[in-house]
């Protein structure tokens, strides 16, 4: 049951990020590259293994064996994952804000499409 939940948050996490990632203003795809790195986190700390009540340091008196512990290495790599997501969002929104006043428009391709009553 919790691997199962767990690939689903994943699979809502990857597919909410691309769909976000599609659209035409630029806090969309903002915020989906964000999702699709919280699914990404999320991937690689499952990849270590799903264990309960299981550490990552040894012990003394436990046998050295993977039954006793988990992976402390998906643990680092996720560490180290947020700190550059969270790095690159604040780089990502930067450069959407510069873009946004000299472009005068927040979408992606930097063209406001046709709206409802406004002609030319």
């Amino acid at each position: 049951m919790t691997a199962w939940l767990v690939a689903t948050g994943i699979g809502v996490l990857f597919g909410s990020g691309v769909w976000l990632c599609l659209r035409a203003r630029t806090f969309d795809v903002v915020l989906g590259l964000t999702l699709l790195t919280y699914g990404v986190n999320l991937f690689i700390f499952a990849m270590g293994r799903l264990v309960v009540h299981a550490e990552p340091i040894l012990r003394p008196g436990a046998a050295p064996t993977l039954a006793n512990y988990t992976d402390p290495l998906p643990q680092a790599l996720v560490l180290t994952a947020i700190v550059i997501s969270f790095a690159m969002t604040a780089l990502l929104l930067v450069i959407a804000l510069v873009a946004r006043s000299e472009t005068r428009s927040d979408h992606v391709d930097g063209e406001e499409p046709q709206g409802r009553g406004e002609g030319r």
